[in-house]
C-alpha cells in the first residue's frame, strides 16, 4: 500500500509527546533507533484518504468526520500485508499521555527514501492528516516545504 500526500505544517505540539522517554523506548523497539521528537504531517485526499482510513480502522480509531461512503470504501482495502504495532500510553505526575498505533513504512521523495512509521494517535483531531515519524528530521533531510508531494509505502 502506498499513500501519497502533501506536506503540511501541524500545530507544533508533537515534540511534547514524541520526546517522552516512555514513547522513545517503544519507538526504539519498533524502529531499531530513537526517532526525531516530532512528526511530519501529510494531508491526504481521494484514494490516499481511503487507504489511510483503512489504517485508522485497523487501529480501532473512530473516523467520525469521514462520510459513511468513505468508511465503507476503506473497509474494502486489502491491508493484509501491514502490521499494526501498539504504542502504549502512560501516566506521569497525574498527566495522561495517550497511546497510538504505528505502521512501519518507507518514506519516498525524489530519488531518496528512509525508514519511517505512520503514527495514529488514539486521540487526534484530523482524520485526513497522516503523521509520520522517523529517526530523521524529514523536513530538513529532504528540504521539504508545505505543499511538496511525498509518498509512504507501508511495509
Amino acid at each position: 500500500m502506498r499513500i501519497t500526500g502533501k506536506v503540511s505544517s501541524g500545530l507544533g505540539r508533537a515534540h511534547v509527546f514524541m520526546a517522552q522517554k516512555h514513547y522513545q523506548d517503544q519507538f526504539q523497539t519498533l524502529m531499531g533507533t530513537s526517532v526525531w521528537p516530532g512528526t511530519l504531517n501529510l494531508n491526504v485526499s481521494n484514494k490516499n484518504l481511503r487507504d489511510y482510513i483503512a489504517l485508522r480502522l485497523i487501529s480501532g480509531i473512530d473516523t467520525l468526520d469521514a462520510s459513511p461512503e468513505l468508511i465503507e470504501s476503506a473497509k474494502s482495502v486489502d491491508a493484509s500485508h501491514v502490521s499494526a504495532h501498539r504504542v502504549r500510553g502512560f501516566l506521569r505526575d497525574g498527566v495522561s499521555f495517550g497511546g497510538a498505533t504505528a505502521f512501519k513504512a518507507r518514506f519516498h521523495f525524489a530519488e531518496d527514501n528512509v525508514d519511517c512509521a505512520v503514527l495514529i494517535p488514539d486521540l487526534t483531531r484530523h482524520y485526513d492528516v497522516v503523521e509520520i515519524i522517523s529517526s530523521k528530521f524529514l523536513r530538513e533531510h529532504f528540504s521539504l516545504s508545505d505543499g511538496d508531494e511525498v509518498s509512504i509505502e507501508l511495509i
